[in-house]
């Protein structure tokens, strides 16, 4: 018997049943009701992992653990005796595991699907999806379709339909992550009444023709690809990686297919003839951390940057925690740890050298300081060929020059000598040449005149050079070559990217230690999931051949993950809660049926992302007014059968950019280098033992979008809260509230300058009741009642008595960041509308969806 009891143990601390309401049905399903108890509290040492396997028990294939229960006298299987035993020595969970006992809900549970034949099925997201009969084929009529169903079950009903103002607020910021301006509001709603449905449709293709709908969809993916515009660990220098950044604006903004999407990002370098496009697109798996650290191991940094890939792949398109296979097989999926390798096998090619392996100090244009930039090979130079050629002209006229000047070092040696002993002879004369207190003074008497290769003669000659024709002129013409070729490769950034120039075997690590390598693997993919094509008749697949079996139309996973992540996108949550983990201890979908109608319809639309998006967006179900009673919320708290618009805070970097548009401050230049916009100070310097330093960028580079802000490994943008630190694949949406927060939104010099701004344009309007109304109108999506028009009216005249009795802090106010005040209205009037306007800035509704 002792064999049993890791099982009950396992039983006995079972997580909640997705719902208690599942149980009045009368057929038990194992993947709905049985697994999840299995998974949690059994499979750890009764599962897939057989190295960890106790009491040679295992209950994930019903023929290994058909003993345990007893179909003809459920009562007597041993399962059952042992979960209800009231004996310490025989009840599971045993006392000493201090776990929670199983409860008599779940006892009944167990013991109705033991009735019923304890019947086993194949986990529901490792088979294919397919599309269930619908009344309809138009993918929002299926959504709302679907839904209902599902709300039905649960004695719920849709809501009714936001306002159109309320829905176009919405879905702009979901699909630009800006708001509409008023007159677009106006508009949308003078083009509902007279058009009825099809505004609707034509406002979501305005939106998809924005290019500010590539960056919003690249905001979501640069989480995922866990992009940032340094290398991380302790230096943290910068990297030149921002090119595919901006293809991946490119991309979603030509509606590139998602499978191509796909492809050109893990294997854009295997395609025949790749374009320089699509050798950028494979920088995704040169996104990961890059140590510069002396005395770390080159074999051990390539072997973190390959569980880096894999992780990353298995997350983003698999959906699955495959890194618990790094040290042993999978406690809970069909994953070996050789699987793991295997797919390792794929990014094990290339000639990096696990460190950055280049160094450039590039003067960057318009800004106030030098950027060091670190990459490791295999890297490319992007940039037009115009670029290209002006680049090599100026690097040949520097190596020109400065042979021209080495031609003559004997001449220019002989001559710094005795221009130094000219100082040495004379103190007071070399004072006129040299100050006591300049760098170089302190070698005019040390220097060893004979050893022109010393450091301390070598700075004296550099200095008689820069002082003395002709040699002036000719370090001139070095300096300005030098910077004109700085100028241009800022222009052709230095972009790592993936190439298989270096075959390497991979072997399993044991325990993940590349020190202690294991059996040998060869390409390839999970057994549990369909066989992978190999291309060309060629013996191994490659990188290519795995990217199109995540693709192909047998994978079940890639679909139903990705549509996933759209749905979370566009209300808040997935429809499978755990978009990191479709596996056995994943959160099961709310609407199974619903998940794989859609993962369907978007393979058979070639991959469509707008088309998906869409169809969401065009849904009765997205469509839905977020105000709710308080019948619907004890049915539903957390709205998992969508009975009422998700609402949701705005995630804190549309937050920045609604403020930026909402002010009229926004600057919507696309692409380049990352920029530097407001930030308290201090924060990179105490994050890097004063090493790094935060150089704030001015004019308009401080309202470009904050997709564009410069990413820290080490620290992410301060006025961010709740992103991922972009060190690892993120897909997760983290929502938390702290006092944190509020400081920021109410005192960072983006907000408070926003809110001055803004104020000022209200300013041109007359009448107050006119400005508030067109404020609140503007950031809420709605009129003001009565009640908040007169909370306004009094706040704004509380703050004009505050302001004119305090001038000088009028004055302060308005001096917050770098927009001049333009209006012709008095500080103190200026100040009580920025106090208003930062008011509306911070309203519930408009930090919410």
């Amino acid at each position: 018997m002792s064999h049993l009891q890791p099982l009950a143990f396992a039983i006995a601390c079972c997580l909640s049943l997705t719902s208690l309401s599942c149980w009045a049905e009368d057929e038990i399903s194992f993947n709905r009701d049985i697994r999840p108890i299995l998974s949690d509290r059994c499979y750890f040492c009764h599962g897939f992992d057989e190295n960890h396997r106790a009491a040679d028990l295992r209950l994930d294939i019903r023929e290994e653990a058909e003993y345990v229960w007893d179909v003809d006298s459920p009562e007597n299987s041993e399962l059952l005796l042992r979960i209800t035993s009231d004996d310490p020595d025989m009840v599971m969970p045993p006392p000493s595991a201090h776990k929670k006992a199983i409860t008599e809900d779940e006892v009944a549970l167990i013991r109705r699907w033991i009735e019923q034949g304890a019947p086993y099925e194949a986990h529901w997201s490792f088979v294919a999806p397919e599309k269930v009969a619908t009344k309809s084929t138009n993918p929002s009529d299926v959504i709302d379709e679907l839904v209902e169903q599902k709300q039905k079950a649960h004695d719920l009903q849709f809501a009714a339909s936001a306002t159109p103002a309320k829905w176009l607020r919405r879905v702009s910021l979901d699909l630009t992550a800006t708001p509409p301006t008023t007159d677009e509001m106006h508009a949308f709603e003078t083009a509902v009444a007279e058009q009825g449905e099809s505004a609707y449709s034509d406002a979501v293709d305005r939106l998809f023709a924005s290019p500010a709908y590539g960056e919003r969809m690249a905001l979501e993916w640069l989480d995922v690809a866990r992009y940032a515009d340094t290398n991380g660990f302790q230096a943290d220098a910068y990297r030149m990686n921002w090119p595919w950044r901006d293809w991946v604006i490119r991309a979603f903004n030509e509606n590139m297919p998602y499978d191509q999407f796909t492809v050109e990002q893990l294997a854009g370098d295997l395609l025949p003839e790749p374009t320089e496009d699509q050798l950028i697109a494979t920088a995704f798996n040169r996104n990961h951390m890059i140590q510069a650290e002396g005395g770390s191991i080159s074999e051990e940094n390539i072997a973190k940057n390959n569980f880096d890939r894999v992780e990353t792949t298995g997350t983003a398109w698999m959906g699955l925690t495959i890194n618990c296979c790094q040290c042993h097989d999978h406690k809970f999926d069909p994953l070996k740890q050789s699987d793991y390798y295997s797919m390792m096998s794929f990014f094990n090619q290339i000639s990096e050298t696990g460190m950055t392996s280049k160094k450039l100090n590039v003067k960057r244009p318009g800004k106030r300081y030098d950027i060091k930039y670190w990459v490791d090979k295999p890297f490319i130079t992007v940039g037009s060929d115009e670029v290209k050629e002006q680049l090599a002209a100026a690097r040949e006229e520097v190596k020109a020059v400065q042979a021209e000047l080495d031609a003559k070092r004997d001449e220019y040696v002989a001559a710094a000598r005795k221009w130094v002993q000219e100082i040495r002879d004379d103190p007071e004369e070399g004072a006129k040449r040299i100050k006591p207190g300049e760098y170089v003074a302190r070698f005019i008497y040390n220097a060893d005149l004979n050893n022109p290769n010393s450091n301390a003669f070598g700075q004296l000659i550099n200095t008689y050079l820069g002082r003395n024709e002709p040699w002036k002129s000719m370090k001139g013409r070095i300096a300005e070559a030098e910077a004109k070729a700085n100028r241009l490769q800022e222009q052709l950034p230095l972009v790592m990217v993936m190439r298989d120039d270096k075959p390497r075997e991979t072997f399993v690590l044991l325990r993940g230690n590349y020190e202690t390598p294991g059996d040998k693997v060869s390409p390839t993919t999970p057994e549990f999931l369909p066989p992978i094509d190999i291309a060309d008749g060629r013996g191994k697949p490659n990188r290519l051949d795995f990217a199109r079996w995540l693709m192909s139309p047998e994978h079940p996973l890639t679909s139903r993950v990705t549509v996933n992540r759209y749905w979370q996108l566009m209300f808040g949550r997935g429809l499978v809660a755990t978009p990191d983990d479709f596996g056995l201890q994943g959160e099961l979908p709310t609407h199974p049926k619903l998940l794989d109608w859609l993962s369907v319809d978007f393979r058979e639309s070639g991959w469509d992302v707008q088309a998906l998006v869409k169809a969401i967006a065009l849904s009765k179900t997205y469509r839905q007014s977020a105000v709710v009673d308080a019948e619907t919320i004890a049915k539903d708290p957390e709205n998992k059968w969508l009975a009422r618009g998700a609402r949701q805070r705005l995630d804190s970097r549309i937050l920045r950019d609604q403020a930026l548009a909402l002010s009229g401050l926004l600057n919507s230049e696309m692409g380049g280098l990352p920029v530097a916009p407001y930030q308290p100070g201090g924060i990179w310097e105490s994050m890097s033992l004063n090493k790094n330093h935060y150089m704030r960028d001015d004019g308009n580079d401080l309202y470009r979008r904050s997709l564009y802000t410069v990413w820290r490994r080490v620290v992410a943008p301060a006025n961010f809260f709740d992103v991922p630190s972009r060190q690892s694949c993120s897909v997760k949406v983290t929502r938390t509230s702290t006092p944190l927060h509020a400081l920021t939104t109410l005192n960072d010099t983006t907000y408070v300058e926003a809110a001055r701004v803004w104020a000022e344009r209200l300013l041109e309007t007359e009448g107050d009741q006119q400005r508030l109304t067109q404020a609140f109108f503007a950031a809420t999506a709605r009129q003001p009642n009565d009640d908040e028009l007169q909370t306004l009216q009094q706040t704004l005249q509380r703050s004009r008595q505050h302001f004119e009795s305090a001038t000088e802090e009028a004055a302060e106010l308005l001096e917050n960041g770098e927009a001049p005040v333009t209006s012709d209205a008095s500080p103190p009037e200026i100040a009580a509308w920025t106090s208003v306007c930062l008011l509306m800035l911070n309203l519930d509704e408009t930090l919410c969806k």
